[in-house]
């Protein structure tokens, strides 16, 4: 058995292709992708392997294909693993929980196809947008987006994904004018972002409402093993806490770097850091924040075919 922690990508993985060899290979992960399927009422995993693009990479679409390919993976390596710990960014916080039994894959499908659903109307009832900040210091950023909000309009450092790379989300023009100031105090690059909204930021507090509700009325149960909240980066064992930290996320920042340290001062030596679902993002993310660690990702069937091999 492998011990393990197994991290799980959220929303901008995806690519037309993904998980279809998967598919083909190995029956659970086929099992998987019908159950999404099913449980969403639309052939997902066609627009997931045929395309086109631009459907699946409308949030209602990408959000639960990237799910199902997370627990596609992990529904073929499960017999091999013994997890110590889990954790998703943003949207992969829900495929880390159907992993630990706590939401079942159909009512998790749901639940991020909605929260897809409820961030574009957000977005559009309300525009935001987001922007990456690199080679900056994240207290310095969030000091500056504090600076800049003002008007009635907001600004705040969104996603802190690595010691040198925090996203800002918010008004477009607080969002503008913090770009413009952490360029002058010694940001590398301020890149902007191609979103439908500010996630993570409080003009998702609409979604957030609407995903509440949609939370209280799901069966949470308590995970098989801890999973570190992307708004608290700290361990949840409860239920109670897995519902309320879900409900919380859409407008708390994304503490990545803070949970993946958490991670690392948890796991024991011999412990295998995992990312399971497409692309390899929280690798490289892994890598920059806690070097001495690194993570295998699994995403395709050789990747998944030789991680198999070896521990099977």
């Amino acid at each position: 058995m492998v011990t393990a922690v197994l991290l799980c990508p959220g929303q901008g993985a995806q690519r037309v292709g993904m998980g279809k060899d998967l598919a083909e290979r190995f029956p659970a992960a086929r099992d998987v992708f019908a159950a999404v399927d099913d449980a969403l009422g639309v052939p997902l995993s066609r627009i997931m392997w045929e395309g086109p693009e631009d459907e699946l990479t409308l949030t209602h679409n990408a959000q639960p294909a990237i799910l199902a390919h997370a627990v596609a993976v992990h529904a073929v390596i499960a017999g091999a693993l013994a997890p110590e710990l889990g954790a998703g960014h943003s949207l992969g916080e829900y495929s880390a929980y159907v992993a630990a039994g706590a939401l079942t894959l159909a009512d998790a499908a749901r639940l991020v196809r909605r929260r897809g659903q409820l961030m574009l109307e957000a977005g559009r009832g309300r525009p935001g947008t987001m922007a990456a900040v690199v080679g900056l210091d994240a207290e310095r950023i969030a000091e500056v987006c504090h600076a800049q909000s003002g008007d009635g309009r907001v600004v705040v450092a969104a996603n802190f994904n690595a010691p040198d790379q925090t996203v800002i989300s918010g008004d477009p023009e607080a969002v503008a004018r913090a770009g413009e100031q952490l360029k002058k105090i010694g940001a590398k690059r301020v890149l902007a972002l191609k979103v439908s909204g500010a996630f993570h930021s409080p003009l998702m507090e609409p979604a957030e409402a609407g995903l509440k509700g949609e939370l209280a009325r799901v069966t949470v149960r308590e995970p098989a093993f801890a999973i570190v909240a992307n708004a608290t980066a700290q361990a949840v064992t409860t239920a109670a806490d897995a519902r309320r930290l879900l409900g919380a996320q859409l407008t708390a920042p994304v503490r990545w770097v803070a949970s993946m340290r958490l991670a690392a001062e948890r796991a024991g030596a011999r412990t295998t850091f995992l990312e399971i679902g497409p692309g390899a993002v929280l690798a490289g993310l892994l890598k920059r924040i806690v070097p001495q660690r690194a993570a295998e990702t699994l995403g395709t069937a050789e990747q998944v075919t030789a991680f198999m091999e070896r521990h099977g």
